[in-house]
């Protein structure tokens, strides 16, 4: 098969969608599919052997790394050169859109596939005024597709509630050769707690960004004073946090890739997701693998991975002293936190890449039976009514 992906970030950017996309294409290259990637200005220039087509763009202030792509017609004559079976278009926003009508006008079946929790986002970035055009404009843009795919059924349940249909689920997966319990180190774990591991490490890694709510692990360090919190990955937020956190037992790491962020997950003691605007949620799968108990805020797709003492706590987002409490109690009880670090393990073990890339061909040959059962109707249309 040959497909077009078109996405709004890419590599060498580090988040959930270019970490998705990165270990996707790998596995439809491997699988014998032939991939091309628009992306915008900075992107690599390959990955796994997909070319990328590089769409110039205009950073966006108030999410530094995203960039708006204007309509550019190397879109259109990129994908009529590559004649693609289907094209994906992966969180669209910009460039995502352009690809999507480029689509359409070509006849070509369209995928689009949403990952951010948009509407939610809004007030972080000061973008509160585009509240009420927001859901419109996203029924606008996923009504191009014959196919819609979100990560989480809380995800699924609202598009629809807004009339985004047809949607289904296409959740992602971890690597869990990579996040394993043995890559637990102790060159790490002195990393991890800034070189002195007198007490246990409540870890957080991803976008330090207004909406993860990472201020609740100040609370965390007033509550449990034996603690130490480590943070791995970066963004806007940082500065105002690392003040917050001056003289206190908090490490800032900036951003790990590869066998060290696997250390990191498997190093730290506890992993915390306060987050409440996360569609799916990839590191919190990351430290299920790696056997890192999980305490994460009962919100968006968090639920899907998380079953409440099964394989990791739960907490009402509206109650934080919840979370304290949950990550005192497995500090204190090493039974409990090993019990659920083997049965998070067990959970991550069921989602490969290679079972959800799966699905994600499913979704593209629905798409194209879509398309030509669309077409042959739109002609026999014409011939009735002619």
């Amino acid at each position: 098969m040959r497909i077009a992906i078109a996405t709004e970030v890419f590599l060498p950017k580090i988040d959930g969608i270019t970490n998705r996309l990165r270990s996707t294409i790998e596995e439809l290259t491997r699988l014998g599919h032939e991939v091309l990637v628009f992306a915008p200005t900075g992107a690599v220039a390959e990955h796994a052997g997909a070319r990328v087509v590089r769409v110039p763009g205009a950073p966006f202030p108030p999410y530094p790394g995203l960039r708006v792509s204007a309509p550019d017609p190397r879109i259109a004559w990129e994908l009529a050169r590559f004649a693609p079976h289907v094209v994906h278009a992966v969180g669209p926003a910009c460039l995502g859109i352009w690809a999507s009508l480029a689509a359409r006008s070509l006849r070509i079946p369209l995928v689009a596939s949403y990952h951010t929790d948009l509407p939610r986002y809004l007030a972080g970035y000061r973008l509160s005024f585009a509240k009420p055009v927001i859901w419109p404009l996203l029924r606008a843009i996923h009504g191009l597709a014959h196919v819609n795919l979100c990560p989480s059924s809380f995800t699924r349940d609202e598009l629809h509630a807004h009339g985004i249909e047809p949607v289904e689920l296409w959740r992602g997966g971890v690597d869990t050769a990579r996040f394993s319990p043995a890559k637990r180190s102790l060159e790490m774990r002195l990393r991890l707690a800034g070189g002195a591991p007198d007490g246990p490490i409540v870890l957080s890694v991803g976008r330090i960004s207004p909406e993860k709510n990472l201020g609740l692990f100040a609370r965390v360090l007033e509550a449990i004073p034996e603690a130490r919190v480590a943070f791995v990955g970066d963004g806007p937020a940082r500065p105002a946090l690392e003040r917050r956190l001056r003289g206190k037992r908090a490490s800032f790491l900036g951003f790990l890739e590869g066998d060290d962020l696997a250390a990191a997950f498997a190093s730290a003691d506890v992993f915390l997701m306060p987050s409440r605007t996360e569609t799916l949620g990839f590191v919190v799968l990351e430290a299920m693998a790696s056997g890192c108990p999980v305490v994460a805020a009962r919100a968006g797709g968090i639920p899907d991975l998380v079953a409440h003492e099964e394989s990791g706590l739960l907490y009402d987002p509206e109650r934080e002293e919840e979370a304290i409490a949950s990550i005192r109690g497995l500090l204190e009880d090493d039974g409990r936190r090993l019990f659920l670090a083997r049965m998070a393990r067990k959970r991550a073990e069921e989602s490969s890449w290679p079972a959800e890339t799966r699905r994600l061909l499913q979704a593209y040959r629905t798409a194209i039976v879509l398309q030509r059962t669309q077409g042959m109707l739109g002609r026999l249309r014409r011939m009735v009514f002619a």
